[in-house]
């Protein structure tokens, strides 16, 4: 048996490419779906099925683009009426060399969730892995909200019931490979293993250990951020994705060009540092560093507008022109030619972001009522404390909530480490806030100089 977990950082997305013989199986496909197909080539392999667990939220499936170029059929759950693929339904099976994979209806984060149970028949009939989708993760459960407040007591009642009456017993020692790891929107506090297993989760799981009535009753209390391209991310995965474009890198700009693309409407986003974005950059841009692509160009960035980017040296934007296109952006105009150093040089107007540190932030507080956004997750917020006085707005949902935020007084963004208060700073900037500055080190460097935090 071969054997592969595909990693795509930022979403925290995992697929799966199984293969026996000379024939191959790919779970949860991502959208640039290159490296299935290298893997098969590498190993003399057929890829006969493709699998979608479920209708995914956030990012775009590479299901259609990775069928086109193998020929491999699509199955999906049969409670959605998809416009590509054919649905099966529980009990179904299919066979690639000695592996035999089996399908669970295991409803709760979608209707037509499934569930995939593996096993080499060439050993014994007993199962020894199941792909779960976003039913059940490493120390977590899916997400049960999409179907709206209505709902929320069926779906997570359906959640529970499909993983305690159908993925648990299937035995302590099966392996449980997840569709995402810690840090995905899809879950809460998912545990940082890429594998799990049904003893361990039966056992260590704390959603799993509150019973089924107090799970439900503390799943109806979540607030689960919800942006609003997951919306878009529904519509594409179940009529099809756009076709993914053939090239992905970004074409260099020269300044005059990102000047011109500016006016006619483009979005920068400037993808360096915090401490870089706030040393210099281009007036309007978005501060939104590599790894938070993923997670906040959805909350941040429209659709309908292209996107420019500005880097200090322009390398690996291979990855980051992939993170985009996961997400459905494939309107990337460029890059700024040369790095922003190109645009000073070119003598191009330089705009600055303030920003502080721990020492310096106490100091101001004691002179004047200075405007704290804390702009971190909510349980975050809730669970490790907060700068005395501080108001709380998630960085995605700043654009949401500009008319909390005053334009009279001086806003002081801060988060956990800068990164996400760089991108709430330049977010207000861009949006007629004059008066903005972001905390450097975020809260991390605020408790080690030894400040006091509230409650």
């Amino acid at each position: 048996m071969l054997f592969h977990q595909v990693v795509s950082e930022g979403l925290a997305h995992y697929s799966y490419l199984i293969a026996s013989g000379t024939e191959a199986a790919v779970i949860d496909p991502r959208r640039d779906c290159d490296i299935y197909l290298q893997i098969a080539h590498n190993n003399g392999l057929s890829i006969r099925h493709i699998f979608e667990t479920h209708r995914n939220e956030d990012y775009v499936t590479g299901s259609t683009a990775l069928r086109e170029a193998c020929g491999a059929e699509i199955w999906h759950g049969r409670q959605m009426d998809f416009a590509f693929g054919k649905p099966v339904q529980e009990g179904d099976r299919f066979t690639i060399g000695s592996l035999e994979i089996m399908v669970l209806e295991t409803p709760g984060h979608t209707e037509e969730s499934i569930s995939l149970v593996v096993r080499d028949l060439a050993v014994t009939p007993d199962p020894f892995m199941v792909f779960c989708g976003d039913t059940l993760f490493a120390g977590e459960i899916g997400r049960t909200d999409f179907y709206g407040p209505d709902r929320n007591v069926e779906m997570a009642g359906k959640i529970f019931d499909s993983i305690t009456r159908k993925i648990l017993t299937l035995g302590d020692g099966v392996i449980i490979c997840p569709a995402h790891g810690p840090g995905s929107i899809c879950g809460g506090t998912i545990a940082e293993h890429p594998f799990t297993t049904a003893g361990y989760e039966r056992q260590s799981n704390p959603r799993l250990k509150m019973g089924r009535d107090a799970f439900i009753a503390h799943r109806v209390t979540e607030s689960p951020y919800t942006p609003h391209y997951f919306r878009r991310m529904e519509t594409w995965n179940r009529n099809g994705p756009p076709r993914t474009p053939a090239d992905l890198f970004p074409r260099p700009l020269s300044a005059e060009a990102l000047e011109t693309a500016i006016r006619d409407g483009c979005q920068v986003v400037d993808i360096r540092s915090p401490t870089s974005f706030a040393g210099g950059h281009i007036r309007g841009s978005i501060s939104l560093w590599r790894r938070g692509i993923s997670g906040y160009a959805g909350f941040v960035l429209d659709y309908e507008k292209p996107v420019a980017l500005v880097d200090d040296f322009n390398t690996g934007i291979d990855e980051v022109a992939r993170q985009f296109s996961r997400m459905g952006f494939d309107s990337i105009t460029g890059i700024l030619s040369g790095g922003f150093g190109s645009w000073a040089s070119a003598g191009k107007e330089i705009a600055l972001l303030p920003s502080c540190t721990a020492p310096q932030l106490a100091e101001r507080l004691k002179r004047e009522p200075e405007f704290l956004l804390d702009v971190r997750h909510g349980e975050t917020w809730r669970s490790y404390g907060h700068i005395p006085g501080a108001h709380h707005i998630y960085a995605g949902e700043v654009l949401q909530h500009l008319d909390k935020i005053p334009k009279d007084r001086t806003v002081i963004t801060y988060c956990d480490a800068g990164f996400k208060g760089s991108l709430a700073a330049s977010l207000l900037s861009r949006n007629g806030y004059r008066d903005v500055t972001n905390l450097l080190g975020g809260i991390a460097a605020w408790t080690q100089a030894g400040f006091e935090t509230g409650p």
